[in-house]
């Protein structure tokens, strides 16, 4: 019997600039006899930073679900550099995508270093029995993680509280914190939805610069978020969504003059548009399903 003591890097290749590292084709999501998503269409190219916005219940958090395996689509297929993703959502991960949740989903009784830690785990090839008997491999990876994780932790400004646990951070100093561990299993691409819910306009300024550094790392970013002005002094391009329909997508500049847009967000009904109660029955659809979702064991990289 012997001892699996690899313990090299197993990272994705990180993407050559301008490349397609997400490609969404045909993306439908149903539930029941409800269609919470309908042949989306979207790319993200490396180096981009591409917001998703749209109105509550538009099937913003339903794509992103989607494209990082925690729903399967029902139609349409999701490519991350031209492979088709696997159905599930840790091998999603081990792929290449990360992304963090509306809801801060942190392991509160662990410290700051610990949760970004768990992003580790993906990226290291230690074996069983290396684990299992502490060997020097095991010791050597484990180094390997705890030095890169002190580096994203630095990376966003939390160094000095590693061993604080996570509970104690102030809100913003949490979200930050879920990023780096999303960060810590070395992403081509991150999915961020809504990062700077509840945050001040400083802390939303910090993010967004936080964003742009990820985005000069070389790490393709997609983003939901709510607010506008966030959104429009980050992105490269934005795509609406509208009932679960992708409405427009171009530049900042072109989606604010797009007059279905104001419609939208004003609430003025379009003529072939589905009525309000259709639209109430795919919320509550979604919020069914989320639930369900939330209440299934998760693997700690699902979180």
């Amino acid at each position: 019997m012997t001892t699996d003591t690899t313990t090299k890097d197993t990272a994705p290749a990180a993407p050559t600039p301008g490349q397609t590292v997400l490609d969404a084709r045909g993306v439908t999501m149903r539930f029941g006899g409800l269609t919470a998503v309908r042949n989306v269409d979207l790319t993200v190219n490396s180096g981009e930073i591409v917001g998703l916005i749209g109105p509550n219940g538009a099937g913003k958090t339903t794509f992103f679900n989607c494209l990082t395996g925690l729903y399967i689509p029902t139609e349409g297929e999701v490519r991350y550099k031209g492979t088709v993703l696997p159905a599930k959502s840790f091998k999603v991960t081990a792929a290449g995508i990360a992304r963090t949740f509306q809801n801060i989903r942190l392991f509160a009784n662990m410290t700051v270093l610990e949760n970004v830690l768990v992003g580790r785990h993906t990226r290291t090839k230690e074996g069983l029995w290396s684990a299992l008997l502490r060997g020097p491999g095991f010791h050597k990876a484990e180094a390997a993680s705890r030095e890169r994780a002190m580096e994203l932790l630095k990376f966003i400004g939390l160094d000095k509280k590693a061993e604080h646990l996570a509970r104690n951070l102030p809100y913003g100093e949490q979200r930050k914190l879920e990023i780096a561990r999303a960060l810590a299993s070395e992403p081509g691409l991150l999915l961020l939805d809504e990062p700077t819910a509840g945050m001040n306009p400083q802390e939303t300024r910090a993010t967004e610069e936080l964003v742009f550094a990820i985005r000069d790392m070389g790490i393709a970013v997609l983003v939901i978020e709510h607010d506008m002005r966030f959104i429009f002094n980050l992105c490269d391009r934005v795509a609406v969504l509208v009932q679960g329909e992708k409405l427009v997508e171009g530049s900042s500049e072109v989606v604010q003059g797009d007059e279905r847009v104001v419609a939208a967000y004003l609430g003025e009904p379009f003529e072939d548009a589905p009525g309000a109660k259709e639209v109430a029955e795919v919320e509550a659809a979604e919020a069914n399903a989320a639930t369900q979702t939330d209440a299934a064991p998760r693997k700690e990289n699902d979180r």
